[in-house]
């Protein structure tokens, strides 16, 4: 299938909360109105990548400032997952972010999320802490940073 990487309009936003809403527990899926006020942000970076069909598969969040960036959000619908959409998107958001003038991004990820866990580690990730019960879940998050440079 052929991929389409592009920014996100902020027209996108329910369609971007129903995504979210397919790869999250309820207690951590984002609203269309957080999601719009996320998009409005000067500051933020919002790459959303779209099959062929038009179809949404996946979109990324994340912030810059000053020198450093941080993802909010990765979600890559079920449907389209296992065909390195995510792993994608982390890089152009990893390019990005370089070009903003960021030297270092960090993100959190869910403590129970080795699949999350083995994407950011493949992106040049490491952990640099720990929030105990960080989650509503009660699962803790870990603190992952890596140098923005050009991943492959």
């Amino acid at each position: 299938m052929s991929w389409q990487f592009s920014d996100i309009p902020e027209t996108e936003a329910d369609a971007l909360a129903a995504v979210h809403a397919r790869c999250f527990h309820a207690d951590e899926v984002w609203s269309t109105a957080a999601l719009r006020a996320s998009l409005q942000q000067p500051d933020v970076i919002a790459l959303q990548v779209r099959g062929a069909d038009g179809a949404l598969a996946g979109f990324i969040l994340g912030r810059v400032a000053a020198d450093e960036a941080e993802i909010l959000t990765l979600a890559v619908d079920p449907a389209y997952r296992r065909q390195q959409l995510g792993r994608q998107l982390v890089t152009q958001l990893i390019q990005q972010a370089q070009a903003r003038g960021a030297a270092r991004l960090f993100l959190e990820v869910a403590d129970n999320n080795q699949p999350a866990q083995a994407l950011y580690a493949a992106a040049g990730f490491v952990q640099v802490g720990l929030r105990p019960a960080y989650y509503a879940s009660g699962a803790g998050a870990l603190l992952l940073a890596c140098a923005c440079a050009s991943k492959k």
